[in-house]
């Protein structure tokens, strides 16, 4: 399965299933997996629980590579980082962002 995250201000961001769960549950939309949306009144909340997660992201990986085991994949920053940036247009046009629908 796919995520398609849309507005009417941004391009589709598209995103595997996990990584669009994950991105979900930590937005708190844990419950609204299949469709749903972030409204314009939910957006800072999901933008600062999304720059927050990245920062607990970022001091893991640091650790495991202070540790002599290199994280391997693409960091949650990398991850988020198109998502963040639509969200931020949203905020700015006060749009709101939804997906499977």
């Amino acid at each position: 399965m796919l995520y398609k995250f849309k507005s009417a201000v941004t391009s589709d961001i598209i995103m595997l299933e996990a990584n669009g769960q994950q991105v979900l549950r930590i937005i708190g939309k844990g419950d609204d997996l299949i469709k749903g949306i972030v409204t314009t009144a939910q957006i800072p909340a999901a933008i600062a629980a999304m720059e927050a997660a990245v920062v607990v992201d970022d001091a893991a990986r640091e650790q495991a590579r202070a540790t002599g085991n290199p994280p391997g994949g693409i960091s949650l920053r990398q991850r988020t980082l198109p998502l963040l940036d639509a969200l931020r247009r949203c905020q700015q046009a006060q749009e709101q962002l939804v997906w499977g629908v």
